[in-house]
């Protein structure tokens, strides 16, 4: 399956030079988090549009195969409707395609 990542340019450029994304949305880390947001297909305009409309930086979106994660992903109920979370950092091993945005 696929799930989608909106990144910053330059935190997806820290995590190929680090070997892992730890950014869960902008401006907050999985740490903080306690995981990574994604969305799935249908979602992914919408959380940029309320997340990253006025972002100044070049964004990413990060094309994830769940097949390829070494880290527990799963549906989570937000609102009326269900979104992906990575519950560790992800390997860019797991990331099959990144999408200027």
């Amino acid at each position: 399956m696929r799930i989608y990542h909106v990144a910053t340019a330059s935190d997806w450029t820290a995590a190929l030079e680090s070997g892992a994304y730890s950014t869960s949305t902008r401006g907050v880390t999985l740490e903080q988090e306690g995981f990574i947001h994604a969305a799935r297909d249908d979602q992914v305009e919408g959380v940029r549009s309320r997340y990253y409309a006025d972002a100044e930086e070049p964004l990413v979106l990060l094309s994830i195969d769940t097949d390829l994660l070494d880290v527990p992903w799963r549906e989570d109920p937000v609102g009326d409707d269900t979104y992906p979370h990575l519950y560790g950092a992800l390997n860019p091993v797991a990331v099959v395609e990144v999408t200027p945005l």
